[in-house]
């Protein structure tokens, strides 16, 4: 065939631009194939060389593909907008259904881990979505994120107005092994393990011990960063036992697909009978649901098995 007849529609409606007869002559009714021809020749103009500077970014595959999401200058924007210190749940919150709506409509993420202002989503290694272009990964995710920060700001941040759009930057990662993938979550829990004692000892000194906030890094730069030295100032000072913390402050939030049962009523109409009936309907369908768990350990990769592919 000399011509694609999905494209036809298209040089037929160049032609009828181009061809377009003078007043008095006549056209044949339908453009031929050679007109056709010639048309598509001409879309192929000149500048098309500028294609040829595209770099091919298709990432390796049987590998796992990680996007990770950073707020971009966010210690400003949690200033701006009145951010409760140490964690602000509310923007955690956020954090969480923005990355929810991103699970939602890239399915191929099987995993999604966050804190702070980060999301790591974790595509699984036989995904073949855009072709594998890392590019695309990063776009989708951090465009569908960024929007859908905005969107749903009102539904967590009900008396403060959204002062100017938020920005995200991301990057793509790629891990050959399981293994692999599961040290890149544990060294991004272990940093929010890290951070959110810091802060919780920081901001403790300056709100309740009513330091200023060169002294209190003073004070926590004299104890080091020991766990136990920053526990202890948390106990004895404070009363405050950090194990005690939520477990979304201290862990995170993790978003798998589970399984769930919804049970609907649907009214339906029996054959031969005039009234309606209400009955029970049960469906099953996955759902993106978060855990505030532990990562590092065994439990979750035993109770979440699917997540992990055969590494073979």
């Amino acid at each position: 065939m000399l011509y694609s007849k999905r494209l036809t529609p298209l040089y037929e409606s160049l032609a009828s631009y181009f061809l377009k007869p003078s007043r008095g002559s006549t056209v044949f009714a339908k453009t031929s194939p050679v007109h056709l021809i010639s048309l598509r020749t001409m879309a192929k103009s000149k500048f098309e060389y500028v294609r040829n500077f595209e770099v091919d970014d298709t990432c390796l595959r049987n590998c796992w593909i990680v996007v990770r999401l950073d707020g971009r200058n966010f210690h400003k924007f949690a200033e701006q907008h009145s951010f409760t210190k140490p964690n602000d749940d509310r923007a955690l919150n956020l954090m969480t259904r923005c990355a929810q709506a991103v699970m939602e409509e890239l399915e191929d993420i099987v995993i999604a881990y966050g804190q702070s202002d980060e999301y790591s989503f974790v595509f699984q290694k036989k995904s073949n979505w855009f072709k594998r272009r890392a590019s695309k990964f990063m776009t989708h995710v951090a465009s569908q994120f960024a929007s859908s920060y905005v969107f749903y700001w009102k539904d967590y941040f009900q008396d403060q107005t959204l002062l100017y759009p938020p920005g995200f930057d991301g990057r793509v990662i790629l891990y050959p092994s399981n293994q692999n993938l599961r040290d890149y979550l544990s060294w991004r829990q272990a940093d929010c393990h890290i951070n959110n004692l810091f802060n919780t000892v920081f901001w403790n000194l300056v709100q309740k011990g009513g330091l200023t906030t060169s002294q209190a890094r003073e004070i926590e730069g004299r104890h080091g960063t020991l766990s136990g030295d920053k526990n202890e100032i948390l106990f004895s000072e404070f009363n405050i036992n950090y194990n005690n913390e939520p477990l979304i402050h201290r862990k995170g939030t993790a978003l798998v697909w589970k399984k769930i049962d919804e049970i609907t009523t649907k009214t339906i109409k029996l054959p031969n009978e005039e009234k309606e009936k209400e009955i029970v309907v049960t469906r099953t369908r996955k759902k993106v649901t978060p855990l505030h768990c532990d990562l590092i350990g065994e439990e979750f990769w035993e109770e979440h098995s699917e997540i992990l592919e055969d590494d073979s």
